[in-house]
């Protein structure tokens, strides 16, 4: 089924996100965190790029087994700034391969030293191309807090406009840890006529790692809550799992109780995170979605 097609199905999409193992790596473990992430019965599971945007190819096998083997709606990552119109050309022969009509459009992060596209520039020139090479349904990336290179919030909505028009039907947003932002964000579409579906992506912070590095990537703000949270329980690995699950599952109870479209989860290949959070809203999914 197409993504743009399940938020007429239903009022709450939910979903998540892992990322393939690197290239010279054994499929047994993704495997296994899919096993236990097909239980919990995801709307969709979105599989990324590998590091550095080079991944395609992974994305592509990895997005096959999630349809083929766990019979789960997959969601492929495509980037384009390190990419010809050829790598693309040959990345979707790869997924359509593999069976995959959801494709999530990205630009991609920038790589230090890395040459950059002379095709594509932004994620609506990669949605245009894409579009118009065969029956997909495309995704897109969404900041909450502004895309950090953006002049303004004005200028950001304006470039989501331009990924609607090459062909994007739903939003994944970027993480964020104050619901506030989220819903000024909404607020901002709203206003500007942009009318598709918009998924919150919540991040679990569990783990040191999580703080050290991906916070810092994503450059989302810390809330004093969850500034104390960390502050308390940094080097307590077990308490910070707890509290990183109970603060995401307090954003989503939230999000969920002001109507959003849905909720993508981004797991970090940690099934025990999905089940736990999974299990804590699986009520109010179940309310909201009849």
């Amino acid at each position: 089924m197409k993504i743009s097609e399940m938020f007429g199905v239903k009022k709450a999409v939910w979903s998540f996100e892992v990322f393939p193992p690197k290239p010279t790596a054994e499929l047994g473990g993704i495997r296994k965190t899919l096993e236990e992430l097909a239980e919990l019965r995801p709307d969709y599971v979105s599989v990324t790029c590998g590091a550095g945007g080079n991944g395609n190819r992974r994305t592509a096998e990895i997005a096959g087994m999630i349809g083929g083997e766990f019979g789960i709606e997959p969601l492929a990552h495509l980037t384009c700034i390190n990419s010809s119109a050829e790598d693309v050309e040959r990345s979707l022969a790869e997924l359509k391969a593999a069976g995959i009509t959801n494709i999530l459009t990205l630009r991609g992060d920038r790589v230090p030293g890395a040459e950059e596209s002379g095709d594509f520039a932004h994620a609506s020139d990669l949605a245009a191309f894409v579009m118009a090479r065969g029956d997909f349904d495309l995704g897109g990336a969404c900041y909450p807090e502004c895309h950090p290179e953006s002049a303004s919030p004005e200028e950001d909505v304006e470039n989501l406009k331009k990924k609607i028009d090459a062909g994007v039907t739903h939003l994944n947003s970027q993480l964020f840890f104050d619901n506030d932002d989220f819903y000024r964000f909404l607020d901002r579409l709203a206003a500007a006529g942009i009318t598709v579906p918009v998924q919150a992506g919540i991040m679990p912070l569990v783990k040191k790692s999580h703080v050290d590095k991906t916070v810092g990537l994503s450059g989302a703000k810390l809330p004093g809550k969850i500034s104390r949270m960390i502050a308390r329980f940094y080097d307590d690995p077990d308490s910070l799992m707890a509290a990183g699950i109970a603060y995401a599952t307090d954003q989503i109870t939230d999000l969920l109780s002001a109507g959003v479209r849905g909720v993508h989860l981004y797991v970090m290949n940690n099934s025990y995170v999905a089940r736990t959070i999974t299990s804590n809203v699986a009520p109010l999914l179940e309310n909201i979605n009849g």
